[in-house]
């Protein structure tokens, strides 16, 4: 049986990315100032219960450390060279082994993340007085993702609130725009991590289309993608699932996933593995039965086309906004043609509120990587590395079914962007070929 040295599911990841990413982060530090990251909570449920634990993704992305009650501390201008990066682990013993199971040592904490100096998260606090004495400013690593809606307190805020106290004097400073502008650019390995986990997604799907048909419960297709992501290393679903037959697919954040599947209808499926903390995000919409009816085609073909197109524009230099105002000059023009509206429809049109936004009233892309809704600059001009999503839609509730499609894309430095999901079936006679071929 092969056997690998790490505490996760995922493979080793080569510490390089690591020192790489604090390379980069250090670099943009200001001079004399240390930057903190905390570890996530484990949040109760009740009783003695708890949510599965999931690393914060920045202190994850600087350290590779995947594991609760961590702490990573840069300091680049330390007087002692040694101090210049910590990394505070949980103590373990023979006790936490046999109940818990096996956490990091000083060794492995090294191996994992290429920080040489590992301490004890008991010392932290002796330690931080101790170099607080050598710096005049703190990094403090707030969320001020533009999505965010955070209503927990969290590690960070804890260590924000205590630091604030015991250390009036030093002045303050925010890691986040550091970490927007770092994150929103991938290195190749995280591209290549990003792959394993559109390749997952590409086994649940394959593994979906042998296995819808008219009766199975949209509860029973979340089950079979959890069985096959799990089987490939990953630890599931990188976000709640939406499995929407028929109707339920006009909810745009359907995700009860409970009822049946009736032939006739469309499913839309938005699904993503995870692999190694980082995300993949698909989307399809495949017949119960196998076989699009020419109405649902039509609608199909359609988005298809505006996800093609608005692929095209993702490159070096196009900006995030302009980008959708085009986005929806397309879908609006694939509107017409569908005879859900008319040119009267456009010309009376808001100017807040589009004619198109009545079909498709989401955005079409955003960045994705360590998180679903990743990091990434929004108002600046996109670069090449960069990994967005591309995901038209049209809803039309009177018919009963909506429609959406959706790839993960690299911008390159030149040509079309990369497709991650280049191998997972997308053309309608595709999804009808083999679901129609099962046994």
């Amino acid at each position: 049986m092969e056997k690998f040295d790490t505490l996760m599911k995922y493979h080793p990841i080569d510490p390089k990315l690591f020192v790489k990413n604090r390379e980069k982060f250090m670099a943009k530090m200001k001079p004399g100032s240390i930057a903190i990251f905390n570890s996530n909570d484990i949040y109760p449920i009740s009783a003695d219960s708890t949510m599965p634990f999931e690393q914060h993704r920045d202190i994850f992305y600087l350290s590779g450390a995947d594991q609760e009650e961590s702490i990573l501390l840069l300091f680049p201008n330390a007087l002692n060279k040694e101090q210049r990066e910590i990394l505070f682990v949980r103590e373990t013993n023979d006790h936490i082994a046999v109940w818990e199971g096996e956490k990091l040592s000083k060794e492995k904490a090294t191996a994992v993340s290429g920080i040489q100096n590992i301490q004890w998260l008991k010392d932290f606090d002796k330690v931080f007085f101790d170099l607080m004495t050598e710096a005049d400013m703190v990094y403090f690593n707030t969320n001020e993702h533009y999505r965010q809606s955070v209503e927990t307190e969290t590690r960070e805020d804890r260590f924000i609130r205590r630091c604030k106290e015991k250390f009036p004097a030093h002045n303050w400073a925010k890691s986040n725009p550091i970490l927007q502008e770092l994150r929103g650019v991938k290195e190749p390995q995280e591209i290549a991590l990003m792959q394993q986990a559109c390749d997952i997604t590409e086994k649940g799907f394959r593994r979906v289309l042998n296995f819808t048909a008219p009766g199975v419960w949209e509860y029973e297709i979340e089950a079979e993608f959890l069985h096959e992501f799990i089987r490939n290393r990953s630890k599931g679903f990188a976000y709640t699932p939406i499995i929407a037959s028929g109707n339920n697919a006009n909810v745009l954040h359907y995700v009860v996933n409970n009822q049946q599947c009736k032939d006739g209808d469309l499913i839309l499926l938005d699904v993503g593995a995870e692999y190694a903390n980082y995300s993949s995000d698909m989307t399809r919409t495949i017949p119960v039965n196998g076989k699009f009816t020419k109405r649902q085609r039509e609608v199909y073909d359609a988005v298809l086309r505006v996800k093609n197109e608005a692929t095209k524009m993702l490159v070096p230099g196009t900006m995030w906004a302009e980008y959708h105002k085009e986005v929806g000059k397309i879908m609006t023009s694939e509107l017409l043609g569908l005879g859900l509206l008319t040119k009267a429809d456009v010309q009376n049109e808001s100017k807040d509120w589009p004619a198109y936004k009545k079909y498709f009233m989401h955005g079409t892309s955003h960045h994705i990587g360590l998180d679903t809704h990743d990091y990434g600059p929004l108002k600046t001009p996109m670069k090449a590395n960069m990994v967005f999503t591309v995901e038209p839609g049209i809803y039309i509730p009177d018919e009963g079914f909506g429609i959406r499609l959706e790839d993960d894309v690299v911008i390159q430095e030149k040509g079309a962007p990369l497709n991650l999901m280049k191998n997972i079936p997308i053309e309608a006679e595709e999804i009808e070929a083999i679901m129609q071929s099962r046994a």
